[in-house]
């Protein structure tokens, strides 16, 4: 294992040296994301789609804080990552200027209030059921009497609330809430990205995560409306991190599952 994590990091760190060489911030663009002189990511804990603790590193690891770190090498400005309850303060950050990137799900309705870069990678979504469940497919989800958990205000609770038919919809504040009530037995399923799912699954043992996806997730790096003069910017990054293994190097050592990327089927 140890011989495993030194790898990862050392292609962290290459990866980070190449995309040095491959991305140079122009005055404008850095004066455009981060005006105010520092970088401001804004992350949600829980996912390593954004960032988890990382006891063994001395420090925090997730695809959202390594990437917005060597964003805000490129761009030439301190790294400030702000850390909120719940995406829809991440989201609420962005979209009036208290952050100045997020890596987040990027739908129609979101860029509405934001800008997206290309897609990042891409995660699938699923459920997780506690320990016990007779539910043993996602078909088996949506029926009477069914009560499916989803974060207040994220994509899930958007789509589900207009695709399930016969399950009620139960809105959690927070990962940590949504365990509670799998725990409690109050909710029956629990919606979101397999990322995050497979994290709460290790901190309620004997729950499962459902074979199959009921759709997929395209993050991509969001920033407030009126700074697409940086955009340019925000697509040589992402297409030069994909390309350069940073997001790869990432997302290894993030230890996310259930993403896709778009140079890799794995």
């Amino acid at each position: 294992m140890a011989g495993t994590r030194q790898i990862t990091i050392a292609a962290l760190a290459i990866a980070a040296s190449l995309l040095g060489a491959a991305v140079a911030a122009e005055p404008d663009a850095r004066s455009i994301l981060a005006p105010s002189g520092t970088l401001r990511v804004a992350l949600y804990p829980g996912t390593p789609t954004s960032i988890l603790p990382d006891p063994s590193a001395g420090g925090p690891k997730g695809v959202g804080y390594d990437l917005g770190k060597v964003l805000a090498s490129r761009l030439g400005v301190a790294y400030t990552p702000i850390v909120f309850s719940k995406n829809a303060e991440v989201l609420e950050a962005v979209r009036t200027g208290e952050a100045d990137i997020a890596l987040t799900n990027a739908t129609a309705a979101r860029a509405r209030e934001m800008d997206f870069g290309p897609p990042v990678f891409e995660v699938e979504l699923g459920y997780l059921v506690p320990k016990g469940s007779a539910i043993a497919s996602l078909a088996e989800v949506d029926a009477a009497g069914m009560r499916v958990g989803v974060t207040a205000g994220s994509s899930s609770d958007a789509s589900l609330t207009r695709d399930l038919k016969n399950a009620e919809i139960v809105r959690a504040q927070n990962f940590d809430a949504a365990i509670e009530m799998l725990s409690a037995g109050t909710l029956n399923a629990y919606a979101t990205n397999k990322a995050s799912l497979f994290e709460m699954a290790e901190k309620l043992p004997g729950s499962k995560v459902l074979d199959g996806r009921w759709g997929v997730e395209h993050f991509a790096i969001g920033i407030p409306k009126g700074r697409d003069q940086g955009m340019a910017f925000i697509r040589q990054f992402t297409e030069a991190a994909k390309s350069e293994g940073l997001v790869k190097a990432a997302i290894a050592r993030a230890g996310l599952r259930g993403a896709v990327t778009s140079d890799s089927k794995n």
